[in-house]
């Protein structure tokens, strides 16, 4: 090769103007990004939470994980959580499982790791027609610990983990799912 002089190049001009082209495009399109999808409709951007019902044994869960969907919402600033009367959208449902599954036992058959699973099922109306945005929709959440764990993993910790994956879910579902 006798290097860039115009000549002598492999493919020429027009594989050069190509490539330009093609590192322009590329550019154009490394704008300012924005997480927003800008698919939330307009007239449903106040949002009331109702405390979840629990149907579980487990204590406090609806208050938490409602206070948790509350939190996320707030957040991620997408939408503004107002009084029911205020609201355009409700957000509804319950806590319809806590369970506790053995996940792993030692070799004397003693369990030394559990997961924490949590379901809720919920609807999501506009208040002024009662019309369902989504209605009996399931979300599901898991979190795994040990027990004796030297890194401090408790079933509070994995119960919290399952409700960050509920609420993930939630978030993407009530922002962007409409």
């Amino acid at each position: 090769m006798n290097g860039w002089k115009g000549q002598g190049w492999p493919g020429g001009p027009v594989l050069l103007v190509v490539m330009l082209l093609v590192c322009t495009l590329g550019l154009v399109g490394c704008g300012v990004y924005s997480a927003n999808t800008g698919r939330v409709d307009e007239s449903l951007k106040h949002l009331a939470v109702r405390y979840l019902e629990n149907m579980t044994a487990q204590p406090s869960i609806g208050v938490d994980l409602t206070e948790s969907i509350i939190q996320a919402v707030q957040t991620d600033n997408t939408l503004k959580i107002v009084p029911e009367g205020d609201a355009d959208t409700i957000l509804s449902g319950r806590v319809v499982r806590y369970h506790l599954r053995e996940v792993m036992t030692s070799d004397n058959l003693t369990v030394n790791e559990y997961q924490v699973q949590i379901s809720v099922v919920l609807d999501l109306v506009r208040r002024d027609t009662g019309e369902a945005i989504f209605k009996q929709k399931r979300f599901n959440g898991t979190g795994n610990y040990l027990l004796d764990d030297p890194n401090g993993s408790s079933e509070d910790t994995a119960r919290q983990e399952a409700a960050e994956e509920i609420v993930k879910d939630i978030l993407a579902m009530v922002v962007q799912g409409w």
